[in-house]
Order: C-alpha cells, then structure tokens, then sequence
C-alpha cells in the first residue's frame, strides 16, 4: 500500500480514496515503464546485490513499498512506539555517551588507561575483562596461567575494583563492564568500591551486561546451569531496583550473537526474544514489571550494512514496545523504551590492510548513530591484531567526536525517516523477527532452543554462508579477496608481558593475609545458606565482597549448591 497522504479539501471519502487509487495505478505504470526501460541496460557483475545478511535489495523503492500506517508506525520522538528514538530531543538534549572498551594487565594499568581516555573527552567507561575473570577464576588460580590480564584487566576481589577506580569518582561516571557468568559478583565489587569511596550507592550509573542466555548460544563464559543463572540474574533486578535504581542490571546482548555470525535479522529477533525471557521470570518471580523494566537495556552490534543496521535498530524499539505494552501488559511508559549501547562490528575489523578498519568503524559509527543508539564503543583499528594502543584508541575516540561534532548528523531527530527504503526495510525486519518468534516458541521457549542446539544451528549455519560467500567471491572483503597488496606495513601493537600475572599473585596472596578469615567464613556460609533456601543472594554476595572474599570463593561456594553449566554436544 501506500503512504500518500489524503487530502482534507472539502472532498468526500470515496472522492478522496478513489484519487489516491487513481495515484497509485499512475505510479505503477510508471515504474512499470522505468523497469522495462532498466531490463535492458548493463549492470555490474562485480558483487551481488544483497545485503551484508544475504538479503536481496531492489534496485529502487517507492511509497509502494512502504505501509500505509506509516504515521502510526513512525509516531514522534520520545513516544511510542519510538520507533525515532526514545527521548523527545533526540541529540539535540544529549548526545549519546562516547565509551571505549579498555582493560588490560593489571587494575593499575587500566586505571591509567581510564584516565588517559577521560582526559581526551570520553564520557563513559568500559571494562573489559580478562579470560580468568569472565569465567569466574582468581588470577592465581592454575586454569588462569598465561591468560592473565591478556585479553581484558584481572579482577579478582574488591581490593583490585578499588585499585581499578582508584581516583575516578564513581557517582560522576557512568561505567558499562561486560562479564555475564559471574556478573553480580563483579556488581558487587563495583557497589562495595562505591561504598569504600563514600558515594552513596542510589547514585550510580551504569550497566553490567549481565546477559547469561547468549551465553549459551553464543560467546559461552557461563558458570551455572540455565534456571539458576536466571534466578540469580532476577535477584538483581529485584536488590538493584530498591538500591541502586539508577543502574542498568543487565545489557541484553546482540553483539555477540552477531560476532557468532547470525544474521542482523537473527541477531535482532534473537535478542528481543532473550530479553522477554528476563521479562517473563521477572514476572514470575512476582515483580510487578514495572519495577524492573524500565533499568532493562540492550547492546547491538553495527556490521558493515548501513542501511540493514539503522532499520535493524528502528524495528527493535517498535518490537520492544508493542510486546512490553500488550503482552507483559507494563504501563510505565518508561518500560516500553528501549535504550541501548552499540559497539562497531569487531567481525568487520580485517588483519589484512588494517587501516582499512578506521573507515569501517566511521561508517559503522554514523550507522549506530542514524539509528539513535544512546552510547557507542567505536572499535580500534588493530584490535583484529592485539589489545589497541593509545593512538588507535585515541583515533577510535575521535571518529566519534567529529560525527557529533562536525557531520552535522545531530541537528534533526531521525533524518532518515520516511525515506522509502529505510522505511520498507524496518517494516520487513520486524515481520521477520515475529516470524522467528514464532520459531522458538515452537521449539518449546529460549530455553528449550538452547538445550535443543536449535539456536546454535542457525547461527553456526549463518556463519558458514557468509564464510563460503566470502571465499567463492561473492562478498567483497577490501584488502581480503579484492584490492589486495602483497606487502603491507608492519603495524605497531601493544604488548602485555607477564607482570600482570606476577603482580596478582602477590596482592591475593597480601589481601588473604590482611583480611579477617573468620568473616570470610561467616559470609560464605550465609551465601550459600541463602542459595540453598532460594533467598534473594544479593544481599549475603554483597557481604562476601565487603569481606575480600575472592571472585573464586564467591563462585565455587555457589556452585557446590546450583552445580556447573555443562554444554551438551551437537551435531
């Protein structure tokens, strides 16, 4: 149908819809006409016409092609169903929050890391985390040789959160840390380095992704089995709503089931249909949904497809709020938002060529941008290579700043609606993903599709596509199967040595000698008596960080009562 407006001239209905019908036949014996005319002209034959997904585009889109509730399905800034962004100002009240993600080696390293990007303008924080702490493992632990502080900052007790804060007031940032498996113990931490420092917890702000169901799907740092996972993720939401409202308890992650190689479409229904899962045991639990919803929020992944990327995020808003609003039946219009985070495509970035990566996230950026994301991580060119150096963080930094500042992109709200295509593309991404929801409540619910291997089958099946496109010539890479070069330039990358692990192993060994191992006993055993009797756990983890337990006394005690998440095999 068509999204021609009617008239209001003093004409009577039928007078006006047999004028809009008398429109449409003239446009589409015009575009009859155009296509006839373009058969018979040369194309190219270097790519396919399709979309980074796979999705075949069309030469051209009309007002054909987009639906004829466009208003409703558009409505305005700030209202729902928000599909143009979820503040009524758009950028012009607030540009969205500029974080990079940055953890190396120590706590002490980071720290100076933080306070290089502060002093550079980023507004917001973003942990990463090494291989032993997203997996629940103190530094001296011998699962962690070799990886510690290599891939992200060794967290192993509240002493290295203070050390990695140490200086940076935690009431006037906002910190964003990805870990999920063992989330609410790195929360705690977090909290009790706020308490150390005298902030008044009900002041904090940020996220912890905190997202356990891509877990199992998708980047598989897990510790516990799925239901005690998700028990633990709802005592959250329930403890962070009366303490910490201002906090964001999970990040409901699309990224890395997007970094699995799922499709934008996949990634986009995939998400939503994790995030309603969080909803439903909420509501479960008996929380009134309102209570928790609003502190919900999401992480996309930008790929290189401008176009699919913008209306991917313009159809999840919409989705989210239909669902929220007439399916969980919330009322707190602050529920019905979606807020987000979007990092630039670290499956994009290329080995090869790898300055060609600074003009990837720049597109990627404007993207996420376009697409009203509130905060965004734009990748460093080497981290294809290594952990980035300050001077391609420094650049990352920068390709935000002048996409706010000087493209000029932020002065109207939305610019990109009513435009045919992005309207038509949105419009057939939201079809898509209802029709995916489908799909998994045939197989019995998220969770039921993860212990099948449904969703992993789709995504791995995804992946396989892509990689085969790529090698048969039908995707383009720069630099990887087209315009490459025999020799490139060495590129300088950053180096950690082995003083991290050194370094750790000394202050565990300091903090167990200085804290008081009967306390540590004492709050242990009310965990796990509280995991046992089904308590909400927050509360006796809290405790346990307060005492300088570790991150690995924390976990094992609770695993001697939830037991360990054991992937089942696939074929």
């Amino acid at each position: 149908m068509t999204a021609i407006n009617d008239e209001h001239d003093g004409r009577s209905m039928a007078e006006r819809l047999a004028a809009r019908d008398e429109e449409i036949e003239r446009l589409e014996a015009e575009l009859s006409a155009w296509r006839e005319q373009a058969a018979g002209l040369p194309t190219r034959d270097d790519g396919e016409f399709t979309s980074v997904s796979g999705r075949a585009v069309e030469p051209l889109y009309t007002a054909l092609d987009v639906s004829d509730k466009l208003q409703e399905n558009l409505g305005l800034p700030g209202q729902y169903p928000f599909t143009r962004g979820v503040h009524p100002t758009g950028y012009r009240g607030k540009l969205w929050t500029m974080r990079q993600f940055a953890g190396f080696g120590t706590a002490e390293d980071t720290n100076e890391r933080f306070k290089f990007l502060l002093s550079r303008g980023q507004t917001g924080l973003s942990v990463a985390f090494d291989f032993p702490t997203l997996m629940g493992y103190d530094s001296d632990s011998p699962r962690s040789e070799g990886e510690v502080g290599k891939c992200g900052v060794a967290i192993s007790s509240l002493a290295d959160m203070e050390t990695l804060f140490d200086g940076i007031p935690l009431d006037k940032v906002s910190t964003s840390m990805t870990i999920n498996g063992p989330a609410a113990m790195l929360f705690c931490f977090y909290v009790a380095a706020a308490e150390k420092q005298g902030v008044d917890i009900a002041k904090l702000q940020g996220t912890i992704q905190n997202d356990i169901l891509k877990e199992y799907v998708a980047q598989h740092a897990w510790v516990y089995p799925v239901e005690p996972a998700m028990k633990i993720i709802v005592d959250m939401f329930e403890w962070a709503s009366e303490h910490t409202p201002k906090w964001n308890t999970i990040s409901i992650s699309g990224y890395h089931i997007r970094e699995a190689g799922a499709t934008a479409t996949q990634e986009l229904a995939f998400t939503l249909a994790n995030g309603f899962s969080y909803v439903q045991h909420g509501i479960d639990r008996g929380l009134d949904v309102d209570q928790f919803a609003p502190r919900l929020s999401f992480f996309w992944d930008v790929h290189n497809d401008f176009f699919e990327e913008i209306a991917k995020m313009r159809a999840a808003r919409r989705i989210w709020a239909r669902h929220m609003r007439e399916r969980f039946g919330a009322k707190d219009p602050r529920s019905w938002k979606m807020r987000f985070h979007s990092q630039t495509a670290g499956v994009s970035l290329t080995a090869q060529q790898p300055h060609n990566n600074i003009v990837r996230v720049a597109y990627q950026a404007m993207a996420a941008a376009l697409g009203g994301t509130q905060s965004l991580h734009t990748n460093a060119f080497d981290e294809t290579l290594a952990l980035p150096t300050e001077e391609s963080v420094r650049i990352a930094l920068r390709t935000q700043q002048v996409l706010a500042y000087e493209t000029g992109i932020t002065n109207t709200i939305d610019p990109l609606a009513g435009s045919y295509y992005v309207e038509a593309l949105t419009d057939e991404m939201e079809r898509e993903a209802e029709a995916i929801f489908a799909e998994i409540d045939a197989q019995g619910g998220v969770t039921a599709a993860i212990e099948k291997g449904w969703l992993q089958r789709q995504i791995a099946q995804s992946a396989t596509q892509f990689q085969r496109d790529v090698e048969d010539g039908r995707r383009l890479i720069v630099g990887v199967n087209a315009f490459t070069e025999h020799d490139e330039p060495d590129v300088e990358i950053l180096t950690i040595g082995e003083d991290a692990d050194r370094v750790q192993r000394e202050r565990l060994a300091e903090v167990r000698a200085r804290r008081d191992q009967s306390q540590v006993e004492t709050c242990l055993a009310a965990l796990e008596s509280a995991a046992v009797a089904e308590q909400n756990i927050m509360p006796a983890m809290l405790d346990c960080a307060r005492a300088y337990c570790t991150l690995y006394e924390i976990r094992h005690r609770l695993e001697e009562v939830y037991g360990a998440y054991r992937e089942p095999v696939f074929f």
